[in-house]
């Protein structure tokens, strides 16, 4: 498996499973399957460069859990989230794009995904 280069230049293994860490737990009812969500997210590569980010657009995004809409590590990442959580998750390229590249992101990218839940319907 190729490695890619850590925010230190180090090279590192890309992840070979989803990585959850709550910075914040939030209160109500959790995300389940079906609910339509809505959140802010910054997402980087191992190295540090940011390649996307709700936050810099001014806008949350949502999407409906357990249609496919977004990537594996999204689906499993926000199931069981609450509103005002915050997590970050890190996702690894057979739960992301893979072996595609997909504008800033390089082929076969490990994604590290900041992800604050605004908001559950």
């Amino acid at each position: 498996m190729p490695t890619q280069q850590n925010e230190q230049g180090q090279n590192e293994q890309p992840a070979t499973e989803l990585t959850i860490e709550d910075f914040r737990v939030g209160t109500g009812v959790e995300a389940k399957t079906g609910d339509t969500v809505s959140v802010n997210y910054k997402g980087t590569l191992l190295n540090g460069t940011t390649f996307d980010s709700s936050y810099d657009r001014g806008t949350p995004f949502s999407f409906t859990l357990g249609q496919n809409s977004v990537i594996q590590g999204w689906e499993r990442g926000v199931l069981g989230m609450r509103a005002g959580g915050k997590r970050k998750l890190v996702i690894p390229p057979d739960l992301a794009y893979g072996p595609r590249a997909i504008g800033l992101i390089p082929a076969n990218s490990t994604l590290v995904f900041e992800v604050e839940l605004l908001e559950i319907k």
